[in-house]
């Protein structure tokens, strides 16, 4: 057991887990959907965003996609957030909190793209040792 692999795997799939807990509930009501969880969300995702950084393959590249694009929503839906609480006034209301979840919702998608990536990377890595290994006649 890889322990790089693990901390890896733990963070993007934590960050999905999270997102879903954050997005959880009516969309409209603010009671259901808690600062500090969204704060976990980006704070989570920028780290798995972080360890993506070292892969160099293909499948790489298409992780750290994902990842950026549910860093750029959850700051998009944190933003709103600012504004509505500390800049405008306004308050959480209906309209903000629908925003804000539909922002963070956009995120919990990439972050279950990313995950079913993971799972088809890991999936794929023996098939293809069994794969090479009867192409080259070793057993």
């Amino acid at each position: 057991m890889n322990p790089e692999k693990v901390v890896f795997g733990f963070f993007i799939i934590l960050s999905l887990t999270l997102n879903f807990g954050f997005v959880l509930g009516e969309i409209d009501n603010p009671i259901h959907h808690n600062v500090y969880e969204l704060f976990a969300v980006v704070v989570v995702n920028l780290i798995a965003t972080i360890l993506k950084f070292g892969d160099r393959s293909q499948m790489g590249a298409v992780l750290l996609a994902t990842s950026l694009v549910a860093i750029l929503q959850l700051l998009a839906a944190t933003l709103v957030w600012v504004m509505a609480v500390h800049v405008s006034g306004e308050g959480m209301n209906a309209i903000v909190t629908a925003s804000i979840v539909s922002l963070s919702a956009g995120a919990m998608l990439a972050n279950v793209i990313s995950v079913v990536l993971l799972i088809i990377e890991t999936v794929m890595l023996p098939l293809m040792a069994v794969f090479f290994a009867r192409r080259t006649g070793a057993r």
